[in-house]
């Protein structure tokens, strides 16, 4: 009995001893359980190696950065600070974190007091200018941001918009809501020479439907004009856009405010002046409707060769020779009211009544330079032709009708009007 109490005494503080062992390593397990769902198994292999367990990395507090340009962090946008050039007032305030959410974003102008509106991306991580700025202004910006750290982080700057030397303006033609004939091209006329041409190019934009190729050419430094390579196609509505605020356009000036116009083309009329057959006929939407006899420009007075768009139209008009050099007294000098009047060109060429000359008409050029047609004829063609609406002149034995004479714009062949130009 004794012999068996002494030997069940060991064993009995064996089995107490296991069960405690193994209840600290069940606890020791549970630790680093959680402690590897905390810190993960990399983390915690190399604590248990080191002999002691560590506190976890700190989290990174927000990072606020106030940009110029559309684009989030690095991806083309330029940081402001101390010492920035002045932007664009079209380029937007950016303001964009890192390792947290924006809170809150002002972009206040410092001279009326107002704030511009903006708008926050979902992941609440950039926030950008909606509105445009205005020249020679400054901003004061002030943004708050909650960090990964869970630590409000506050920044603040100072964003200044280019002092333009000039500001130029522009007037569109046609006019917005305006109905014309496929010849009519889009013109921009500039209120100064435009040194930067390119730039003021980049800037306008045409969009038509049907969608019909198109291009830029320079009549002047301070007027451009825009035709596709053949006429417009009837029924097709042109969007023009001069997005011209905030453009750079050379020497210190810059666009004064956008512009736009929406135009449509009506159906096709194009007349066709022959000065060998002394016939006029007259395509609508290709189909020959009618056909008129006429009297072009005398060999000493020819009319201009090529085609011609009707620019102007009135009903009756004192034509005056004076007004380009032929006056009272010299050979040639005419002063007479003129009925039916279509200008065609701004060198003094009219589609119009003729009574004087209804006998030449189909026989002979008597004119001085003019479409002459007969009474009858001429109400007719008051009537159907309109601003943009074509008047092609051929064998007329005058030279071409120069490109940038009103909307000479059709007698250069597509090749040379894709140059652009004037440089």
């Amino acid at each position: 009995m004794i012999s068996g109490a002494r030997a069940a005494g060991p064993t009995g503080g064996n089995h107490r001893l296991a069960s405690a062992a193994l209840g600290v390593a069940t606890a020791l397990i549970a630790t680093a359980a959680l402690a590897t769902g905390t810190w993960g198994p990399a983390t915690m292999n190399r604590m248990l190696a080191g002999g002691s367990v560590s506190a976890p990395p700190p989290l990174p507090a927000a990072d606020i950065s106030i940009q110029a340009g559309a684009n989030p962090i690095g991806d083309g946008t330029v940081p402001i600070g101390a010492g920035s050039a002045p932007i664009s007032p079209v380029t937007p305030v950016t303001v964009a974190v890192q390792h947290g959410t924006l809170q809150t974003v002002q972009v206040t102008d410092t001279k009326s007091g107002q704030q511009v509106a903006g708008t926050l991306t979902p992941d609440s991580r950039t926030w950008r200018t909606t509105a445009p700025l205005s020249y020679g202004d400054t901003y004061q910006v002030a943004a708050t941001a909650v960090g990964e750290d869970r630590q409000v982080v506050r920044e603040s700057g100072t964003v200044s918009t280019v002092r333009p030397a000039a500001l130029t303006a522009a007037a569109l033609r046609p006019s917005t809501g305006a109905t014309v004939g496929v010849g009519q091209p889009l013109v921009v006329r500039f209120t100064r020479p435009v040194a930067d041409r390119a730039a003021a190019v980049r800037a306008l934009s045409v969009s038509t439907s049907p969608e019909q190729t198109g291009s830029w050419y320079w009549m002047s430094a301070t007027e451009a004009h825009y035709r596709p390579a053949s006429y417009w196609q009837p029924g097709t509505t042109i969007q023009l856009n001069a997005n011209l605020f905030g453009a750079d356009l050379g020497k210190g000036a810059f666009g004064q405010a956008n512009r736009t116009a929406t135009v449509r083309v009506h159906d096709s009329w194009v007349a066709k002046a022959d000065g060998r057959s002394k016939v006029m006929q007259i395509f609508h939407n290709g189909t020959l409707a009618k056909t008129m006899p006429i009297s072009l420009g005398s060999p000493t007075n020819p009319s201009h060769s090529g085609p011609h768009v009707v620019s102007d139209k009135k009903p009756t008009m004192i034509m005056d020779s004076c007004t380009y050099g032929v006056c009272e007294g010299d050979p040639g000098y005419y002063k007479e009211k003129v009925d039916l009047d279509v200008r065609i060109s701004n060198d003094g060429e009219f589609v119009h009544s003729a009574p004087w000359s209804v006998g030449q008409q189909g026989s002979s050029n008597v004119s001085h330079g003019c479409v002459n047609l007969s009474p009858a004829n001429a109400q007719w063609f008051f009537d159907h032709f309109n601003i943009g609406d074509v008047v092609e002149i051929t064998n007329s034995g005058g030279p071409r009708l120069p490109v940038w004479d009103t909307y000479g714009d059709w007698t250069l062949p597509w090749s040379e009007w894709q140059a652009g130009g004037k440089s």
